[in-house]
């Protein structure tokens, strides 16, 4: 898995985010989302509240953000709760980053599923384009994360980049999303193999053929 990423000394971080509030837009978004729990409940909002600071930093960083500790004291202050189990949540979900991201997250699936349909020609494609598992390229463009299963097996291999996934990919089509979002482009996430759609047979159905277009009822067939 990933080498552990570098995160800025305290005295740094501080300085920087010691100061942390909600912007009035997410300030309202946040008393939105606090207000869907009974009263007394409030710390249950600290999910939705840790991934809406964490995009703030994002948005303010340009990039895909990541949770300073001030900026956890903040949250968990908000909602009342020590500030460990604010941390407990952020550390335990690989969704927040505790260390500096680049614009691009690039989470590379390499469970076995995704191994044996060529996650490694997808490691090959980001080494290849200069991004080292655990680090954010000097550009500050893309940092490479090698993740736990994402749940996209029937598409293998896959990654994800921020909110999007990209599935179906080998050398060349991650070599393209790469040099698509290095040149700022917005690549069509989703199954990247021409002609499908989500997760269907490659090639058409093989069985049930006649339910492609219409609801038929197969049941007098099958006597």
């Amino acid at each position: 898995m990933a080498d552990a990423a570098h995160i800025p000394d305290e005295a740094e971080t501080r300085a920087r985010w010691g100061a942390f509030a909600f912007t009035d837009e997410n300030l309202a978004k946040a008393k939105t989302i606090i207000a869907r729990y009974p009263e007394g409940r409030q710390r249950s909002a600290v999910m939705p509240l840790l991934d809406l600071a964490q995009r703030q930093v994002g948005a303010e960083t340009q990039t895909q953000g990541w949770l300073p500790v001030p900026v956890i004291e903040y949250v968990a202050a908000m909602l009342d709760m020590p500030y460990i189990r604010a941390y407990e949540v952020a550390s335990f979900y690989t969704m927040y980053n505790l260390a500096p991201v680049g614009r691009y997250h690039v989470q590379v699936c390499g469970t076995t599923p995704c191994l044996l349909r060529g996650s490694d020609d997808v490691m090959a494609a980001c080494a290849n384009k200069g991004l080292v598992k655990g680090k954010t390229t000097p550009d500050g463009l893309f940092t490479l994360t090698e993740v736990e299963c994402m749940g996209n097996c029937a598409n293998a291999p896959m990654v994800q980049i921020n909110d999007d996934n990209f599935e179906d990919l080998d050398y060349d089509r991650t070599i393209g999303i790469l040099e698509a979002l290095a040149a700022g482009e917005s690549p069509k996430p989703g199954t990247q193999i021409p002609g499908r759609h989500t997760s269907e047979p490659e090639g058409g159905p093989t069985t049930l053929k006649q339910m492609v277009d219409a609801n038929h009822d197969y049941r007098g067939e099958w006597g």
